[in-house]
């Protein structure tokens, strides 16, 4: 089970590794694209031009949208595998419970011992 969990660590962070550098690669081909389809639109003043360059600035920042949420759930799953619950289930009557709750608070009322400190003089 433990080696399991070590695995799909493993794999999670090899996986958002390779996503992260595919998701970056793509924004710097995309500014460098833009760079390129500003100065067509520029030159030509062409409508399609200026249509193309519209939808090239909305990929570039969809992407980087994207990376976003991706270190976000990373953090998220980082975050939910460190949550342990622990639930307990009592089997048994009322009157049990509350005997086995008040003998426990009676030897904590019992276990309260505080150390004195000795004068260094």
């Amino acid at each position: 089970m433990a080696k399991q969990l070590q695995r799909d660590s493993d794999n999670l962070q090899i996986d958002y590794e390779y996503t992260r550098d595919n998701l970056r690669e793509l924004i710097e081909k995309g500014k460098d694209s833009l760079d390129l389809a500003m100065r067509i639109a520029e030159e030509t003043e062409h409508p399609r031009a200026i249509e193309v360059l519209g939808q090239m600035l909305r990929s570039v920042t969809d992407t980087n949208d994207k990376l976003m949420d991706l270190n976000k759930k990373k953090a998220d799953v980082e975050e939910g595998s460190k949550k342990v619950t622990n639930n307990n289930l009592f089997i048994g009557s009322t009157t049990e419970l509350q005997r086995i709750l008040k003998q426990n608070k009676k030897e904590e009322q019992l276990i309260d011992v505080t150390p004195k400190e000795k004068d260094s003089g």
